[in-house]
């Protein structure tokens, strides 16, 4: 009874109004939010003996060296041996990065997190050898293995791609060097996650109620959106004077991750960084640099959205501490972690009973780890290990805004999901570029479901200016994260330094010219430049560019399945071919499994109906504003 009482109070505390996220110790957090990593593993114990045991079998796998073309039946037990293995190094780190992120400041679960990835690296250069000497064997030996060996059928996008790669792979004692050197590619990474989720101080600030409150990473998200406009500007400046103070220091982190790029780059005999990105996924670099030129192109739908901001706020210079503001400033929506789950659920109604089945277990059977707490990893992510289950991370504090994360993590996790249960391994895991596909197309059908609820034409105008900063912040601030990491990249391709004073120059001059700074439309502080040593991305190596892309495409699935379900008589093609992708996994390529689903990424179609609904959504906007009061 006791500690029953300790978790009902643990839940109010998290709750109460103005309390500091992240204040909560990870004891005083009730089971039911937490994640159950025993499905992984009982204990840290047996997850030490089966580190021990795959530490012990990585060196047999040198065995397989030369052997590789002796028969088809060979070569497939060859490939599935190693692909074995590679299931359980997954398993074995998915747990230990999990346990880690649960409280950063815990030793043991960071050296259990370091330990997985170095046996990551053990594995990958115990099998450098396998690439070099696929191609080695021939296009035309490998495509009759195939044919020879039918288990080899799903294997075959897998091997497209190694063969694919021919023109980037180097003979197998310098793919084992190289494999070798990756061992400090996370350098950067690793350094800048424990500095700013363990060990950063960061700041205090005293808001107009007269309470102090710590500004870490998950308050400021949530601090950063407090009506009050004065304290709006304190929390902005406190924060981002901290992150400058630290201006040298992660500006080395990310250089060191950019560099190692560069040695990827130039050892894999790519043209550029981008190009050796986006080979893996095979994603044209065109269709990056595309994004790019679209966005520029109607900057000027951006920037009237700020000016509606502008207006709805009643404020005579709209800054750039204003943006996270709430626009209708009565609607206040908050939310417990059990409403979230039934309205997120409730939402995705539209993608038939066993996804929504298939999304209550996963709350009901603590995939998802909700609440905030100290030394806890910031932001939210989904994650998952082939045979178990997906998971969640979240940070979730009521708002709104979270349910609408609650919704994009569980769209990830629901993917995931479904191409463990339709795909062998070795074609189970998908690529980022549709991944964010099935989180931003929960988001919409949220948002869709909202405002079929909402008559109030205040919660009515939160939720579509909601929705107009969701294109803003996936559209236009993710691509400008892009731009950024693009030219970033450039710069070191040069030969230029990336110190942190050159990176936040960089990254001032592209807030400015998206956000209008010198036509009055939206004012950026200098200081704010410093905004790029925040965003963790920018060390995941062209990443980002594929939220603006996601949502694009997102947004016409969504858009065609509501229209077929409205049709006499209803259909659901779109809604069983968006299934059909998310069941896929990898076995085609990202372009073509959107073109399955109806979506030509190739094209800027997809942009140019995003921009479309934008300015519908602020057509709408403004006739709500227009309207006369009801007497």
């Amino acid at each position: 009874m006791k500690m029953e009482l300790s978790a009902l109070a643990a839940v109010a505390f998290m709750f109460a109004p103005g309390v500091q996220a992240g204040a909560v110790e990870r004891a005083d957090v009730p089971e039911k939010y937490k994640w159950n990593t025993a499905d992984l593993y009982p204990d840290e114990d047996a997850w030490a003996r089966h580190a021990k045991e795959i530490e012990g079998r990585i060196p047999s796998l040198a065995a397989l060296q030369g052997k590789l073309g002796e028969s088809a039946g060979g070569f497939y037990a060859a490939l599935d041996g190693v692909l074995a293995l590679d299931k359980e190094l997954s398993r074995l780190g998915t747990y230990a990065s999990m346990r880690s992120d649960e409280d950063t400041r815990v030793e043991k679960t960071r050296g259990m997190k370091q330990q997985s990835e170095d046996l990551s690296v053990k594995f990958s250069a115990a099998i450098s050898f396998l690439r070099p000497e696929i191609l080695a064997l021939g296009e035309e030996r490998v495509r009759g293995f195939m044919a020879a060996e039918p288990r080899l059928a799903p294997y075959q996008v897998w091997l497209d791609d190694i063969l694919r790669y021919a023109p980037h792979t180097l003979s197998a004692p310098e793919e084992k060097v190289a494999a070798q050197a990756d061992m400090m590619s996370s350098g950067g990474s690793s350094v800048y996650g424990t500095l700013t989720n363990a060990d950063f101080p960061y700041p205090d600030v005293t808001l107009s109620d007269g309470k102090k409150t710590r500004v870490d990473a998950s308050a400021y998200t949530r601090l950063r959106a407090v009506p009050n406009r004065t304290d709006r500007r304190k929390v902005f400046q406190t924060f981002w004077k901290k992150y400058a103070e630290f201006e040298r220091t992660l500006g080395t982190t990310l250089n060191a991750q950019v560099k190692a790029h560069l040695f990827n780059k130039e050892v894999h005999k790519f043209g550029t960084c981008l190009e050796a990105a986006l080979f893996g996924s095979n994603i044209p670099v065109a269709v990056y640099r595309q994004l790019i030129a679209d966005v520029h192109a109607n900057l000027p739908t951006l920037h009237r959205y700020l000016k509606l901001r502008k207006r709805m706020m009643g404020v005579d210079t709209l800054r750039y501490d204003d943006l996270y503001a709430p626009i209708v400033k009565k609607v206040d929506l908050k939310y417990t972690p059990e409403e979230a789950r039934a309205l997120v659920t409730e939402a995705v109604a539209p993608l038939g009973s066993q996804y929504t089945t298939d999304l209550k277990t996963s709350f009901e059977n603590r995939w998802v780890d909700f609440m905030p707490s100290t030394g806890k990893r910031s932001g939210a992510y989904s994650t998952g290990v082939y045979g178990v289950h997906p998971y969640q991370l979240q940070n979730f504090t009521g708002t709104y805004e979270e349910v609408s994360t609650v919704a994009h993590e569980s769209g990830h996790s629901m993917h995931t999901l479904l191409s463990d249960r339709h795909q062998p391994y070795v074609s189970h895991d998908y690529r980022i570029f549709v991944a964010e596909v099935a989180s931003t197309l929960n988001e919409n059908l949220l948002l869709n479901r909202m405002l079929e609820r909402t008559k109030d034409k205040a919660t009515r105008l939160f939720l579509l200016g909601s929705h107009l900063d969701g294109l803003r912040t996936t559209l236009f601030r993710q691509t400008l994260f892009a731009e950024f990491e693009l030219r970033m990249h450039e710069l070191a391709e040069k030969g230029e330094p990336l110190t942190g004073e050159k990176l936040t120059e960089l990254y001032r001059g592209l807030l400015k010219e998206y956000y209008g700074d010198a036509a009055g439309i939206c004012k950026v502080d200098d200081l704010y430049g410093i905004e790029w040593a925040y965003i963790p991305h920018f060390y995941y190596n062209f990443y980002v560019y594929q939220y603006a892309t996601s949502i694009m495409a997102a947004a016409q699935i969504a858009s065609d399945m509501r229209a077929e379900a409205a049709a006499v008589p209803p259909s659901a093609a779109h809604r069983d071919a968006y299934l059909k992708m998310l069941s896929s996994g990898s076995s085609k390529y990202p372009i073509d499994l959107l073109k399955d689903a109806g979506v030509d990424m190739t094209s800027s179609a997809p942009f140019t109906a995003a921009m479309k609904e934008m300015n519908a959504v602020m057509d709408e906007m403004e006739a709500l504003l227009a309207e006369k009061p009801k007497k």
